[in-house]
């Protein structure tokens, strides 16, 4: 039973996903003054872009990460960019809350990554409450090593390792 409704449900949106490209293409090939815009506005809020104030938007338009140097956790000039557009996307988006997680590459004990992995993640939050977001709305984990985006044991793997990236973790998206 549980497999018929399953392929129904598939069934159901690939129907959906097909009809929606034939009506706005009939719509646009009949060329009608009338129809062309009402349609033509929700379709191109939909597909331009992520919804604002989540975390594809926070990865698509602002970027949610910030690098390090190894065995640092100073902030350099790019991360601090990039810091600056997180603040300025949290201040359109007063309600969201995000988690900033601190990691570190393979090399070092488990205990001192942790320990590094804190001291970037915290590094960052500071930033961001430089910049006039509340503490509150700012928390900070760390990962250590635990969480490599990047498997390998060279420069190219530890680099995209020695990061902190900022997650959406709760709040309105509306703006």
């Amino acid at each position: 039973m549980k497999k018929v409704l399953g392929l129904i449900a598939v069934v159901g949106l690939l129907a959906a996903c097909e009809s929606t490209p034939t009506q706005t293409g009939s719509a646009a090939g009949a060329g009608g003054a009338a129809a062309a815009p009402s349609s033509a506005p929700s379709a191109a809020a939909q597909p331009a872009g992520p919804r604002p104030g989540t975390q594809a938007d926070l990865v698509a338009n602002v970027g949610d990460r910030v690098f390090f140097d190894f065995d640092k956790y100073n902030l350099k000039p790019e991360a601090r960019a990039t810091l600056e557009k997180q603040a300025a996307w949290l201040k359109r988006f007063p309600s969201v809350t995000v988690t900033v997680e601190g990691h570190a590459d393979e090399r070092g004990t488990r205990e001192y990554n942790l320990a590094l992995g804190e001291r970037r993640a915290n590094a960052a939050k500071d930033f961001l409450v430089a910049l006039g977001i509340p503490a509150s709305r700012v928390a900070t984990i760390s990962y250590g090593k635990d969480r490599p985006v990047a498997v390998g044991s060279n420069e190219a793997a530890w680099a995209q390792n020695r990061r902190a990236v900022t997650m959406v973790t709760g709040g309105s998206p509306a703006s």
